[in-house]
C-alpha cells in the first residue's frame, strides 16, 4: 500500500516518534510510506535523516498554500491513504481531497486527551472525512466516541509499539559512568519534552521536599518550560540534586542509569511512549492516571500511582521506593514482562496494517 503520514506540528515528542517508528516498520513490511511536515519542523529533519522519502510543505497552520500543495501532492503521489496527526493536517487533508476523483482515504490518529470541539465542522471531521480514527488508548477511544458522536466500530485504540531490541535492562553502573552521573545514590528521572503539563515542576517540588540529599533527580529533554525549571531549580536550592541533562538522541542510557521514572503528568496524556519505554528498561514507574496512562502503567504492580499535581504524593512515592529495594526491584521486573507482552513493535504494526486494510476499499473489510 502507497501510504502517506502527515504532520503540521513543529514539536517533538512522542506523537513525532510514534509517527517515524511506525512509518519505518511499515517500510520494512513492504508499504511504500511518505511523510509531509512544515520544513521547518523536526520530524521533517529526523524523517530525512532515517532516508525516508518526506515532503516540505507548507502545512505548519490552515492556509490556502499548505491546502494547494496537499492537493497537488495527492493526485502526484496517488496514495492510497493518507494517516493525519495533528488537527490542522487533519482539516487541510480533508479539505485537499474533496472532489477528487479517486480521492484517498484517511484515517485520523488522535495522540493526546484534550478536548475535541464540539462542533459541526469537527464531528465532520471525524464523523465521515476520515474512515477510520486511531488513539493511543482505550480512554480517547471512548473519549472521541463521546465527544464527537462517531461510530465506535470505527474508533479503534491501538497504543504504540516500543522497539525492545534497544530499550531493554542494561548495566546501571557502566551507563552512569558513560553519562558523569554519581555511581551511589538513588536516581529518579524523566524523559519528556519540558511542557508545562507533563508535571516536570512537580517533581522538583517533591525534590525539594525530600530530606534525602541521595535521592537526586534527572530530567532529560527540552521544550518552552526549560527556562522556569532552570529558574525554580535554582530558587528550591536543588542545584546539586537535580540535572537538566537537555535533548538526548539517544535516551537510553539514560533509562537505564535510574533506579526509578517519573511522568507526574496532569493533563493531556494519551499513552505516553516514555513510560513504555521506561518499562521496557526494567523501571518502575511513578504517574498519575491522566488520559490513558493507566492502561499501561498498573498501581501496584508496574507503577506507583498518585493524584496530579500533588508533590507531596509523589515525594512520599520516590521515598517509599528508596526505603523498599525489594519492592523497587519487583515493580521492575514486572514492567520489564508487561512491557514485552504488551509493547512490542509488531504488535502495534499488525493493528495499524488491520485499520489501513480495512479503510482502503478492496484492501479489507
Amino acid at each position: 500500500m502507497k501510504i502517506l503520514h502527515t504532520e503540521a506540528s513543529c514539536g517533538w515528542g512522542g506523537q513525532e516518534l510514534r509517527i517515524l517508528n511506525e512509518a519505518a516498520g511499515m517500510a520494512r513490511r513492504g508499504h511504500e510510506m511518505l511523510i509531509a511536515a512544515p520544513p521547518e519542523s523536526r520530524i521533517y529533519t529526523e524523517a530525512k535523516k532515517l532516508g525516508m522519502t518526506v515532503h516540505a510543505l507548507p502545512i505548519a497552520c490552515k492556509s490556502f498554500a499548505g491546502l494547494f500543495a496537499l492537493r497537488s501532492l495527492l493526485k502526484t503521489e496517488a496514495v492510497q491513504l493518507v494517516n493525519t496527526h495533528s488537527s490542522t493536517d487533519s482539516w487541510l487533508v480533508s479539505l485537499a481531497r474533496l472532489g477528487m476523483s479517486n480521492p484517498p482515504a484517511i484515517v485520523r490518529t488522535r495522540h493526546i486527551s484534550a478536548p475535541i470541539p464540539r462542533n459541526a465542522g469537527t464531528r465532520w471531521l471525524y464523523t465521515q472525512a476520515a474512515a477510520f480514527v486511531v488513539t493511543t488508548g482505550e480512554a480517547l477511544r471512548r473519549q472521541v466516541v463521546d465527544e464527537t458522536g462517531a461510530d465506535p466500530a470505527r474508533v479503534v485504540s491501538v497504543p504504540s509499539g516500543v522497539d525492545l531490541q534497544r530499550f531493554r535492562p542494561g548495566n546501571r553502573a557502566a551507563a552512569r559512568a558513560s553519562l558523569g552521573l554519581p555511581p551511589d545514590i538513588f536516581l529518579v528521572g524523566i524523559v519528556a519534552t519540558l511542557r508545562s503539563w507533563k508535571g516536570h515542576r512537580f517533581l522538583l517540588d517533591a525534590m525539594a521536599a525530600i530530606a534525602d540529599t541521595q535521592i537526586r533527580a534527572v530530567i532529560v529533554g527540552a521544550g518552552p518550560g526549560e527556562e522556569n525549571l532552570r529558574r525554580q531549580i535554582v530558587g528550591l536550592g536543588l542545584a546539586d540534586r537535580v540535572t537538566m541533562a537537555g535533548q538526548q538522541e539517544d535516551v537510553v542510557p539514560w533509562l537505564q542509569s535510574l533506579n526509578v521514572f517519573a511522568l507526574p503528568s496532569y493533563a493531556n496524556e494519551g499513552v505516553p511512549q516514555a513510560i513504555m519505554q521506561a518499562m521496557a528498561c526494567g523501571l518502575p514507574v511513578i504517574t498519575t492516571a491522566v488520559g490513558a496512562i493507566s492502561e499501561v502503567a498498573r498501581d501496584g504492580v508496574t507503577a506507583l500511582m498518585v493524584p496530579p499535581q500533588d508533590a507531596g504524593a509523589l515525594a512520599a512515592a520516590i521515598v517509599r521506593l528508596h526505603a523498599d529495594p525489594e519492592l523497587c526491584a519487583r515493580m521492575g521486573e514486572a514492567a520489564l514482562a508487561e512491557a514485552g507482552v504488551r509493547f512490542a513493535n509488531p504488535v502495534m504494526l499488525d493493528a495499524m496494517e488491520r485499520v489501513f486494510a480495512a479503510a482502503v476499499p478492496g484492501r479489507g473489510a
